[in-house]
């Protein structure tokens, strides 16, 4: 039996790669209740880059926005050395506020289109 979560999760990661018509690699967003993790796959699912609060240096105090801010800057830099401008994010079963849409804001700062 399936949480609603999971389906939440299932509907919306269905829908990205059902209408991603033009091919893009997606953004794919994940959290724990400490981290932030986003990953750039491809469209046949291999992981091209990714970067998470973890890489960050241990020793700044910063909150959770500023945390995804930083981790949103880093991974466009990352996927425009590998060459995506162009992509869709994918935001799991996460509402598109807090510290998701802080990522999303600074990689589209950073240069990313989606």
């Amino acid at each position: 039996m399936l949480t609603n979560y999971e389906r939440r999760k299932y509907r919306v990661r269905g829908n990205v790669i059902k209408n991603n018509k033009s091919q893009r690699p997606r953004i794919v967003v994940s959290k724990s209740n400490k981290n932030l993790y986003a990953q750039l796959i491809s469209i046949e699912g291999k992981v091209l880059s990714s970067s998470s609060t973890l890489s960050l240096d241990k020793n700044t105090k910063v909150s959770g926005m500023e945390k995804a801010k930083l981790v949103g800057t880093e991974f466009a830099k990352l996927c425009l050395k590998t060459g995506s401008t162009k992509v869709v994010f994918d935001k799991g079963a996460y509402a598109y506020n807090g510290r998701i849409k802080a990522l999303a804001d600074s990689c589209r700062a950073a240069g990313l289109l989606f």
